[in-house]
């Protein structure tokens, strides 16, 4: 874990803000993320729930580019407050899955996913595939309070 740079916390505290959006769900965290290329532009937010209920953040993202022959996600980071899911109940396809599939080469997150819902190995499963992953734990906070609803069942 470490602190990445100042654009990366700027983009993670975006993909945060983001996850204010997520409707409250006794079955899912609140997550955003956003994909920003290689250049810093931002391509597509998403949010946990956004246009389907069972739609993770990281899915919603990508879906928003997935039109968009002429993009290649080569270079480019997702930002997202939370760990990318590697099993789910509501869906075929992890969101791990769908960022190898995409091309993405880096991901920035705030939290691991805790042990609510799933046993997630989604850091892991992103380094096998090649992926630059980086942590940045102190705004790991931010997510546990927007998900505070959730996790006080996690610390009982």
């Amino acid at each position: 874990m470490h602190d990445g740079t100042g654009e990366d916390r700027r983009w993670l505290r975006a993909a945060i803000e983001v996850s204010r959006l997520s409707p409250p769900s006794p079955s899912h965290y609140a997550v955003g993320a956003v994909v920003v290329d290689r250049h810093g532009v931002p391509l597509a937010t998403g949010y946990t729930g956004e246009t389907d209920p069972s739609y993770h953040a990281e899915e919603a993202a990508l879906a928003k580019l997935a039109t968009r022959e002429d993009l290649d996600l080569v270079g480019a980071t997702l930002y997202t407050s939370m760990e990318p899911c590697t099993a789910r109940r509501s869906r075929p396809d992890p969101c791990t899955g769908l960022l190898l599939a995409a091309g993405l080469t880096r991901v920035v997150l705030a939290l691991r996913e805790p042990l609510l819902f799933a046993d997630c190995d989604g850091v892991a499963t992103l380094r096998q595939g090649g992926v630059d992953v980086v942590e940045i734990g102190d705004l790991g906070d931010l997510v546990v309070e927007i998900n505070a609803h959730l996790l006080s069942r996690c610390r009982s």
